[in-house]
């Protein structure tokens, strides 16, 4: 029997050049609302600030922290039956 190798980057995010996707989503929104009023480099600047702070604040925590933050926020919404509504915080039986 052949041992089969697994891969171990399957599990990654998207990245572009260097840069995960997350951390590029910032930049592309500060370029792309700069080139909308005139001012694309201070638009790009501000985005590469923004890209900085997510990114100090994204080592320190775990894996997902931020998608658990925004769906107790109340910011996603699903359809899906295993996602509970975040604003329902008691059940009753």
């Amino acid at each position: 029997m052949e041992p089969v190798k697994i891969p171990s980057r399957i599990d990654d995010p998207i990245h572009v050049l260097m840069w995960s996707l997350d951390e590029m989503a910032p930049i592309f929104a500060g370029l792309i609302l700069g080139i909308a009023v005139g001012q694309a480099m201070i638009g790009f600047g501000i985005g590469l600030v923004v890209t900085n702070q997510y990114r100090k604040y994204r080592d320190n925590h775990p894996d997902g922290y931020l998608i658990h933050i925004a769906y107790w926020g109340g910011l996603m919404f699903t359809k899906a039956r295993s996602m509970v509504n975040p604003y329902i915080r008691r059940f009753l039986p």
